[in-house]
């Protein structure tokens, strides 16, 4: 990925700027963040993956993770603008298959503030408008309410139910590249 340069000269670490997050790439620093956002199990059940065991090993994930090398898109830190509180992460994943997925997760404090809904709006604008995206999916537990809203708040229809990585009562909702509006986000 190409940082784009301020006026100032100085290369900014974000990718996508919105009126109150920014978005980057994963760094070393995250991980207590992440750590403390995966070890949350009212919130890991929705997930099908397993909680770190340290911040050690949520630092490691980090360290190798090299979807933006492999893919040119994944998972990007959200940090308040105002404060530069991370909030949680938000993004879009290839998958082997050859589908695109959009992932969220915030820590509870910045729950119903519209951040996950701002931030996966503004990942939906990237990927169409940047990327050239033709369809990108959404895929949550049944069960798991608010994330549905979420989904229907940005705009994803629902598609089907489909047992999806270690959550077998998921549905899954989608949305296609159709944008004929103009691009909501900025950059750096």
């Amino acid at each position: 990925m190409v940082l784009k340069e301020k006026a100032t000269g100085k290369k900014s670490p974000y990718l996508i700027i919105t009126p109150r997050l920014l978005l980057r790439e994963f760094v070393s620093s995250d991980a207590l963040s992440f750590y403390k956002l995966n070890i949350d199990k009212a919130f890991m059940r929705y997930t099908g993956d397993k909680p770190f065991k340290s911040v050690e090993e949520s630092k490691k994930f980090i360290l190798n993770y090299d979807a933006y090398v492999k893919t040119g898109m994944g998972r990007w830190t959200v940090i308040l603008a105002s404060d530069k509180s991370i909030i949680g992460w938000c993004g879009l994943k290839e998958h082997p298959e050859g589908f695109i997925d959009l992932g969220y997760r915030f820590h509870k404090k910045y729950w119903n503030k519209g951040y996950a809904s701002e931030a996966a709006q503004a990942c939906f604008d990237y990927g169409f408008q940047e990327l050239s995206l033709s369809e990108i999916i959404g895929r949550t537990a049944i069960e798991n309410k608010a994330s549905i809203k979420v989904l229907e708040k940005i705009g994803m229809t629902f598609w089907k139910k489909e047992p999806c990585e270690g959550i077998a009562n998921s549905v899954i909702y989608r949305i296609k590249n159709d944008y004929d509006r103009p691009l909501k986000i900025s950059r750096s």
